[in-house]
């Protein structure tokens, strides 16, 4: 299929072409006739002359099948003319899925060192910048309102541990796709023997799938498209997060805005956070695909037909997608302005309510009980809110809570630092946190 070039790398595109396709099965077809050449059953000379002689263009694959309506065995006659009298031997035991699938594991194995080289490119951006803003205040929230404080670089690193998170989950998924299948019509090898099967896929790298039908086993794709729909989420909860923090009432980062970039067609004010919105939306795609991928784990008996339409969309655009989301992400993180003063500004907004549990835990450890603690600060509070005085003033004023605290207890529970004393311990695993080595 055509990839969209707008979304994918052309590096991706490469391997989902027609021609990279007809080149796996062919090399997976030359490996099994080359494995009967050792078996004695194939003349020696017609395995090389096969070797030398087996290729096909997309064009004439594509003639072909006009008139048989069938893309492997069209494949198949094409190569067998090509190669003449030893023609005979080409796809000699095979079924169609024996090709197709195994070629299928090959694509997927170079796709995935693309989308790998681009995760880990996306946890090192998280993790730089985290470590840029290790002491980089700003609030923290919940429900979109404001909550405690906490620092640019606490928020970064929970996404750069996910990035990690995700690479560990894809480097699973990428084994459990690693399989091939050269067992003949449904799996009994009554034609292929498994010794040949093991020989085949050990050269091109590839596992047996352990009790084959006519077909790998879809769940493998199921759990492999789970792994990548879960990258795409990890991309959008950061992007999602970038897409708030630009927003023009809270302004504490952008997105890089080129010099020549126009953010509107009519408003040549407006610098939008495109590219974060887009990340958004592709992280749809790689939902539904995972969906589709689910619906194609039971087939028919030992196989029927419907997962070939849906895996031959989805399988070149889940992977092309992905890998062009990690790849923005990546630069989307490295360059992204940071606003560093705007935060602070945001954090101070509410006037030190941030600060309400530390109020409450001081009053707690002081001998109140829980509840009139809990209702003596959410006063303190409220007075704070619609006097617009700052809370702490409103809290040195309550008699409930200056019965029981000192003046300098209550001024320690707004110190900043002290709130955010103990952070050290996230950015010490952070800096010690790397992905794995990569499996190939």
């Amino acid at each position: 299929m055509t990839l969209l070039d707008r979304y994918s790398r052309p590096e991706m595109r490469a391997i989902w072409s027609d021609q990279s396709k007809i080149d796996k099965w062919l090399q997976v077809e030359v490996a099994v006739v080359q494995a009967w050449a050792r078996e004695g059953v194939v003349p020696v000379a017609d395995a090389e002359h096969i070797k030398e002689r087996a290729f096909a263009s997309p064009e004439e694959v594509s003639r072909r099948e006009e008139t048989i309506r069938h893309d492997l065995a069209a494949f198949v006659d094409v190569v067998a003319e090509r190669c003449g009298a030893a023609g005979r031997w080409f796809h000699f035991g095979l079924t169609s899925s024996d090709v197709l699938d195994t070629a299928l594991a090959l694509q997927l194995r170079e796709a995935n060192t693309l989308i790998r080289r681009e995760a880990v490119r996306y946890f090192n951006s998280l993790k730089a910048r985290a470590l840029d803003h290790v002491k980089t205040a700003c609030v923290g929230r919940t429900h979109g309102i404001h909550a405690e404080p906490t620092t640019f670089g606490a928020k970064l690193a929970s996404h750069a541990f996910e990035a990690l998170r995700f690479i560990e989950r894809f480097d699973a998924a990428s084994e459990e796709v690693r399989v091939g299948k050269i067992a003949g019509a449904v799996g009994t090898y009554s034609t292929v023997p498994p010794h040949l099967e093991a020989a085949v896929l050990g050269e091109l790298g590839l596992k047996p799938e352990s009790a084959p039908t006519q077909i790998v086993a879809r769940d493998r794709l199921a759990f492999y498209l789970g792994a990548l729909s879960l990258g795409a989420a990890a991309v959008e909860r950061f992007a999602l997060e970038v897409r708030h923090l630009q927003r023009t009432e809270v302004a504490e980062v952008e997105e890089a805005f080129t010099e020549t970039q126009k953010g509107s067609s009519a408003m040549p004010h407006k610098r939008n956070p495109v590219g974060a919105e887009r990340l958004c939306g592709l992280a749809r795609v790689l939902r539904s695909a995972h969906n589709a991928a689910e619906e194609n784990v039971a087939l028919w008996h030992e196989r029927d037909i419907s997962h070939s339409s849906v895996e031959r969309v989805m399988l070149p655009l889940a992977t092309a997608t992905l890998h062009f989301m990690l790849s923005e992400a990546a630069s989307l993180a490295a360059n992204m302005k940071v606003f560093s003063e705007q935060m602070m500004s945001n954090l101070e907004l509410t006037q030190g309510l941030v600060y309400s549990q530390r109020l409450l835990l001081a009053l707690v450890r002081s001998g109140l009980e829980r509840d009139r603690a809990y209702r003596a600060v959410q006063a303190a509070a409220i007075r704070a809110s619609e006097t617009r005085k700052p809370f702490i003033d409103t809290a040195l004023e309550d008699p409930d809570i200056t019965d029981v605290l000192s003046s300098e207890q209550v001024r320690e529970c707004f110190n900043l630092d002290s709130a955010l004393s103990n952070l050290s311990v996230i950015f010490d695993r952070l800096r010690d946190a790397q992905p794995p080595p990569s499996p190939d």
